[in-house]
């Protein structure tokens, strides 16, 4: 596409901003043409039936008369920085269901490490250690326990 608009002597392109859709497009013509992302509510729409052919006339219209506001598109460092963020977001709220996960099947095994240990949501589980499950008297539990633990060594 972008090789067919160079050849016809193409030097600005406007397109609305649907979704996602736009990204790829967008993303490949900004380097070679004056791209406008424009809002598609701040185009009016054509009175009639609406195709996607009467649109692309009309935004050629309102780009001919310069009546376009294009919208903002951020630089690409900008872009990238967003899409790590947004991916580092989601790898931590998936994190965070894997450790209420964890926790609930800890809890219907009847192990309540959140009343024990009052594990912080930052570090799940961090120092644990597996310790028998007979609740006598033993010198390695007690020594295993955190120090910042606020249950006392018979309770745990």
């Amino acid at each position: 596409m972008r090789e067919w608009l160079e050849a016809h002597g193409v030097t600005d392109v406007a397109m609305e901003s649907t979704g996602v859709y736009w990204k790829p497009i967008y993303y490949v013509l900004e380097e070679a043409f004056t791209c406008l992302l424009v809002n598609a509510a701040h185009i009016k729409q054509v009175p009639g039936r609406k195709t996607d052919v009467q649109d692309c006339v009309w935004i050629a219209q309102l780009l001919e008369h310069g009546l376009l506001r294009a919208s903002f598109v951020p630089p690409v460092p900008i872009r990238e920085l967003r899409d790590l963020t947004r991916y580092r977001k989601g790898l931590i709220q998936e994190r965070q269901r894997e450790a209420n996960r964890l926790h609930k099947v800890l809890q219907d095994a009847g192990i309540k490490l959140r009343a024990v240990r009052g594990l912080s949501r930052s570090v799940p589980g961090a120092g644990l250690k597996v310790l028998p499950a007979d609740r006598s008297h033993n010198p390695r539990r007690e020594a295993t326990r955190k120090a910042r633990c606020r249950k006392s060594a018979r309770r745990v």
